[in-house]
């Protein structure tokens, strides 16, 4: 297990929700901690409630989908502590409807912001990790890219996008640089406050439905942002590749590699009632 002591972290999206949960988590390791939000009032309010519990806090506005926003931030970092040990590739989006439904603008959405964000947030601390020898990357998945639900077609298409793209960047990095993927199931969060949904004519939609039901299963988990967080500090720690907080989830990758039909045959029989009665 590595030390996180003095480590420097950089967060995306970290104005609230998992990104501040995962702040205060690497604050209590004794990390230094570089909060970025697109909200410059968001990422101060999460650096100050860091520096209120004695930790050395940076607040930086970064737009995920500006390779310039990201060099900034690198370099801001950089010259206050000396380099960027870690980088949790965290800020997102949500959305919600079928392939059919979903337009192209949607799609071009999600993927801008949760796969080319983290692509660009990989590639503006590479540099910087190969010269100092050493370096983490976690990239926040979710569970969604594994288990693809119905309705929730692009979402889920780049949350597996973001799955295969830590495992490429795994073996291209290794042994320099950690990977981390991270693929938590339902937790209360405020994505749904930042989601997008299928905007095609017609009466039946399902993405204002499928909506209000992620609400409700994030209203029910029993799994917080806290816990997923240190979840994912203790895979920088151990260099651990999969963090997958849910037990339940768990359960159901494992049947999913091993039985892919017997899955497909429970999940299909779980979600049809949704899909003929929307």
């Amino acid at each position: 297990m590595r030390t996180l002591k003095d480590s420097r972290v950089l967060i995306t999206g970290a104005g609230s929700g998992l990104g501040r949960a995962c702040a205060l988590a690497f604050a209590a390791q004794g990390a230094r901690v570089a909060v970025t939000d697109m909200r410059a009032d968001a990422a101060q309010e999460t650096a100050k409630l860091l520096e209120a519990g004695g930790a050395s806090a940076l607040s930086l506005v970064l737009d995920v989908t500006s390779e310039e926003s990201f060099a900034a931030a690198v370099t801001a970092v950089t010259a206050a502590w000396g380099g960027v040990d870690v980088l949790i590739n965290n800020a997102g989006v949500a959305t919600a409807g079928t392939v059919e439904e979903s337009p192209i603008k949607q799609w071009d959405w999600v993927f801008n912001i949760n796969v080319l964000g983290c692509v660009r947030g990989a590639r503006a601390v590479i540099p910087t990790m190969k010269a100092q020898a050493g370096g983490h990357i976690v990239n926040v998945a979710s569970f969604a890219g594994i288990a693809n639900p119905p309705a929730m077609a692009s979402y889920n298409a780049a949350k597996a996008a973001v799955i295969s793209l830590s495992e490429t960047l795994r073996y291209e990095v290794f042994p320099d640089i950690g990977v981390s993927v991270a693929c938590p199931s339902f937790f209360k969060t405020d994505l749904v406050n930042t989601s997008k949904v299928g905007l095609a004519s017609g009466e039946k939609q399902t993405a204002p439905q499928m909506m209000r039901i992620v609400e409700r299963m994030m209203e029910k988990a029993s799994v917080t942002a806290e816990d997923v967080a240190g979840e994912i500090v203790d895979a920088v720690a151990s260099n651990r590749f999969l963090v997958m907080p849910h037990a339940d989830a768990r359960s159901l990758w494992r049947l999913k590699r091993l039985s892919p039909e017997l899955y497909f045959r429970k999940a299909q029989k779980a979600t049809a009632s949704f899909l003929t009665k929307r």
